[in-house]
């Protein structure tokens, strides 16, 4: 797999975190000095990527506008424009809009299999069964993006942000309120697993504009094989005990082994079914990262041997998990000792419910 594209997201929100009101004309959030940097964003860029319910209410034309900054492009050996990006779920989007219309640039739209031939003359269209935007990018990147400025709308915004693709937030804040339910807003509902971190705050001639980073871990390879292990949870024999996923990955993202538990045998644990599919003196397990669902155990009276101790004993140098083991049979110090062995330990409770929900038949276990 090609280096995923850098995605930066830009959005323009009232001070109550709307995009929009619920009016039919557009509600402008931004001034001629926010426009120009967004501008200058676009110009960055190797993609503009917008969902199409952006496509059919605002038909943007997402181009470059300053001749400078187009100039400059042609002279750094890059298009004039960038990319025209959409992805939709039913393919319906009328060939007739700006997206299509305006611009000499590629234009691409992602959708399921089967859907949006009626674009075929105006675009290049790309089956997509996977509903992840990680695809997406998986595509793009084989297509030699590298940068991804995405402008919308909230519930695009919503998906980057949950899969744990976004790396960076411009956001702008007008001086306004909606204060309309029925509005669109920034983002809906969602586990957001990567923090992000406030880098940078201006004033943009009256727009407060915010400039935020994820946090280096965990990056959104790690959400992806997280989820992956997750999933892997709904395929354990029924059990009185932890329900548990485990993917276990090489140095260049790889995977070298999956396993859940009573995978084999009804008392193995998820990453004690992983590690045994690969011999011990594999020198790959020196540089692999261990993702598990539930914390890895300290403890355990099936066995002589932890995973936590299981772990160390292959020289497993990274561990990423998402649920930490509550004190339902003992108390588990996994994260702990393995972190006091120099293990670099990565938890992401935002997707902690994820696996509660495989654990709903053990004591106190609510979601």
């Amino acid at each position: 797999m090609s280096t995923r594209p850098y995605v930066q997201l830009s959005a323009a929100q009232s001070l109550d975190g709307y995009l929009d009101d619920a009016s039919g004309e557009r509600l402008v959030l931004s001034t001629e000095d926010d426009f120009a940097e967004v501008d200058r964003l676009r110009a960055e860029a190797d993609a503009i990527l917008v969902g199409a319910g952006t496509v059919r209410a605002d038909n943007p034309r997402l181009l470059v506008r300053s001749p400078e900054l187009r100039r400059a492009r042609v002279a750094g050996g890059r298009p004039e424009q960038p990319l025209k990006v959409t992805v939709t779920a039913t393919g319906e989007l009328d060939p007739a809009s700006r997206f299509f219309t305006t611009g000499d640039t590629p234009k691409l739209v992602y959708a399921p299999p089967g859907t949006a031939t009626a674009l075929e003359a105006v675009a290049t269209v790309v089956p997509l069964a996977d509903p992840g935007f990680g695809a997406v990018l998986d595509d793009l990147a084989a297509r030699g993006v590298r940068r991804v400025l995405v402008e919308g709308g909230g519930g695009v915004h919503t998906r980057f942000l949950s899969e744990g693709l976004a790396d960076e937030l411009r956001l702008a804040i007008a001086p306004v309120f909606v204060g309309d339910a029925r509005a669109p807003r920034f983002v809906g509902p969602g586990a957001f697993p990567r923090p992000m971190t406030l880098a940078d705050v201006r004033s943009l001639d009256g727009v407060a504009v915010l400039r935020y980073l994820a946090a280096a871990e965990p990056s959104s390879v790690d959400i992806q094989r997280l989820r992956q292990a997750i999933a892997l949870a709904a395929e354990c024999p029924p059990s009185a005990t932890f329900r548990v996923g485990a993917v276990l990955t090489g140095a260049d993202g790889a995977v070298l082994a999956t396993g859940h538990s009573g995978e084999g045998n009804p008392r193995d644990h998820a990453e004690q079914a992983a590690l045994a599919k690969l011999d011990p003196g594999d020198p790959r397990l020196a540089t692999a990262t261990m993702y598990s669902s539930l914390e890895p155990c300290s403890v355990r009276s099936s066995s002589p041997a932890s995973c936590t101790r299981l772990i160390l004993d292959a020289g497993i140098l990274r561990v990423v998990f998402a649920w930490r083991e509550p004190e339902i049979f003992v108390v588990c110090e996994g994260a702990e000792q393995l972190e006091a062995a120099g293990r670099r330990v990565v938890e992401v409770p935002a997707l902690a419910r994820e696996v509660m929900r495989e654990n709903t038949h053990l004591p106190g276990v609510r979601i």
